[in-house]
């Protein structure tokens, strides 16, 4: 089994596309207005407009702006270098500074505009380079 996707559930669409399109710089695929995709190496995320519940159920299925448990994780190169790059951008919405952490990567913490967290980190220890090197995938 693989974990291939992440689907954030959004009202607002285009800006969550573009926040997303800016920070990554991956160009999404927008598949129909309320569908879009932005696909790395390894997995994807995928933002679905609110009317995309409709085919899942119902508007109870999901709610928007409501994620306060999950963090979406990008592994970076140089976590220090993104947050340079975004640091204007993100003012309004960062938790963190690049601070490493207990189990070894640097990480860098803020909100999407749909207020989920968002972690670009990059592995500075022995041990956690060690875990996302070719090899170890």
């Amino acid at each position: 089994m693989n974990l291939v996707s992440i689907r954030i559930i959004t009202a607002h669409i285009e800006s969550l596309v573009e926040f997303y399109e800016h920070i990554t710089g991956i160009k999404a695929v927008q598949y129909t207005p309320d569908f879009a995709e932005l696909r790395t190496a390894t997995a994807t995320l995928a933002i679905g407009s609110t009317r995309t519940l409709q085919f899942f159920g119902g508007e109870d299925i999901a709610q928007p702006e409501a994620n306060r448990s999950a963090i979406i994780e990008f592994l970076v190169d140089d976590v220090e270098k993104e947050f340079e790059r975004l640091k204007n951008r993100l003012s309004s919405c960062l938790i963190q500074e690049p601070t490493t952490m207990p189990w070894g990567n640097k990480s860098l913490l803020f909100r999407d505009p749909d207020g989920n967290l968002v972690n670009f980190f990059t592995p500075v220890t022995k041990e956690a380079t060690e875990k996302f090197s070719p090899e170890k995938k």
